[in-house]
C-alpha cells in the first residue's frame, strides 16, 4: 500500500515531538561545552522529560 505525501505529513504531525531526544542533543552539547558531560546529559534528560510530560498534558486536554 503506497502512502502519499499528505498523508504521511499528517502521520508525522499526529505523533509530535520527543522532547526528551531533543533535550538529550541540547544536554550533550552543553556538557561538552562545560567539560562535564555527565551532568549535561543529565540536565538534558530532566529538561527533555518536563517537556515532554507537559506536551502530553496539553494535548490530553484537547
Amino acid at each position: 500500500m503506497k502512502r502519499s505525501k499528505d498523508n504521511l505529513n499528517k502521520e508525522a504531525k499526529q505523533k509530535g515531538v520527543s522532547y526528551l531526544a531533543i533535550g538529550i542533543g541540547l544536554g550533550v552539547a552543553l556538557g561538552a561545552a562545560m567539560n562535564n558531560l555527565a551532568v549535561g546529559i543529565a540536565l538534558g534528560v530532566a529538561i527533555g522529560a518536563g517537556l515532554d510530560q507537559q506536551g502530553r498534558e496539553k494535548n490530553k486536554d484537547k
